[in-house]
């Protein structure tokens, strides 16, 4: 038997969504390893200078051979700020992932509540047929003894029969929601047998919801998605940190070697290099992305408020309707199927006495069927607000 918390287990731990996330989040980890690398060195080699006529490589007399032959190699020495904004930047990127798969595992886990709580209220539904199958049979049986005998009017009779032929047409119908739902839950589970065949734990819980305070600190410190967006807002500040440090110069080195041809002496040459991204034709990009980053940061703060705003309005709005629902499913288990029971069983034992007619007792059963099929269409609707609220907090 599978209950909720082992449904939900399973999807953390086999839903291919979640190795999805895994899997990015380590590749931008190892990539951040190479954060603070420096660009690879320059090697070249060849002739300088040298005529094209070979004759004149060799040495002539006095005369020393003309050209040479070079060897040179170039470093650029990277700026320390730039590697440090960027080994930054770039170790912070998977951080917004592992929100982001928060998020994710939070609406998963919340449409496999759905089909958990429309599963249970199917298998309730089911137990009720199966009782009310017993009680047509019996009103059936009873009616056709009655009838060969005289004492009973047959139009009731047909009605129970009728009502049992809707009830089978019925247990066919949940029977096949209930296969849709175990389908749903074997393909969140990511089960290799989508089919596979299993019973849920119908009992279940309603939460108490008076202990949360609905303001926008809740949101901040549980929703994932809002997390992923102030992740999001840091990376945009460390990219714009970043692009600033690109507008600092950079040095490098070159070293040149070169064999003279014909006697002639060796050279070299040693150099310092240095690169002046500041110029206004050259930073002009630079500076274009940091002003667009600062704007890309509001965007994102902007958005982090329309999410907490509407979360928090649909909190209130479903912790309403929550306990307005549980105020009427309260009548329904207290006032209204108690009564309707009893009521049903006053006309079962005033039949069996000959006091009632099969057509009171029919009627009293099929008012008592309607609303405890009633009643747990309530119950769903309520499971499925503690549902949409629970995801709205991200509870699990």
């Amino acid at each position: 038997m599978m209950s909720i918390k082992g449904i939900l287990d399973s999807i953390e731990s086999g839903n291919p969504s979640m190795k999805m996330y895994d899997a990015d989040i380590r590749s931008m980890n190892e990539t951040a390893k190479g954060a603070k690398s420096w660009m690879a060195p320059e090697l070249s080699t060849g002739f300088f200078m040298t005529p094209y006529n070979p004759a004149l490589w060799k040495k002539s007399g006095d005369i020393n051979g003309m050209g040479q032959y070079s060897i040179a190699g170039q470093q650029m020495i990277p700026n320390k700020s730039r590697l440090d904004a960027e080994s930054k930047y770039m170790n912070a990127m998977s951080t917004v992932e592992a929100q982001k798969k928060g998020a994710t595992l939070n609406d998963l886990y919340a449409q496999a509540k759905s089909a958990y709580y429309a599963w249970m209220i199917l298998e309730k539904k089911l137990a009720i047929l199966n009782q009310n199958e017993k009680v047509l049979n019996f009103m059936i049986g009873n009616a056709e003894t009655r009838y060969k005998n005289g004492l009973e009017k047959i139009n009731a009779y047909y009605k129970a029969k009728a009502a049992l032929g809707s009830l089978q047409s019925m247990r066919l119908m949940l029977q096949n929601d209930v296969k849709q739902k175990r389908i749903l839950l074997n393909t969140l589970m990511n089960a290799k047998d989508k089919m596979k065949d299993y019973m849920i734990d119908t009992t279940y819980l309603v939460r108490d919801y008076s202990s949360y305070i609905i303001d926008s600190s809740l949101f901040v410190n549980s929703r994932s998605d809002i997390k992923a967006i102030e992740k999001d807002i840091q990376l945009t500040y460390l990219k714009r940190e970043l692009e600033r440090t690109k507008l600092k110069p950079e040095f490098g080195i070159r070293y040149e070697h070169m064999f003279g041809f014909g006697g002639a002496s060796n050279l070299y040459t040693l150099m310092g290099m240095v690169r002046i991204p500041i110029a206004p034709w050259s930073a002009k990009m630079n500076k274009a992305n940091i002003e667009g980053l600062k704007w890309q940061a509001i965007s994102l703060e902007a958005q982090k408020q329309m999410v907490i705003n509407e979360s928090t309005g649909m909190a209130h709005s479903a912790l309403t309707e929550i306990e307005t629902k549980k105020k009427q499913i309260e009548l329904f288990e207290k006032n209204i199927i108690p009564a309707l029971r009893r009521n049903y069983q006053t006309m079962q034992l005033g039949y069996e006495q000959n006091t009632e007619e099969l057509f009171e007792l029919y009627d009293a059963w099929e008012t008592l069927n309607m609303t405890q099929l009633d009643y747990l269409d309530q119950l769903q609707q309520l499971l499925a607000m503690q549902v949409e609220l629970d995801r709205t907090l991200q509870i699990r």
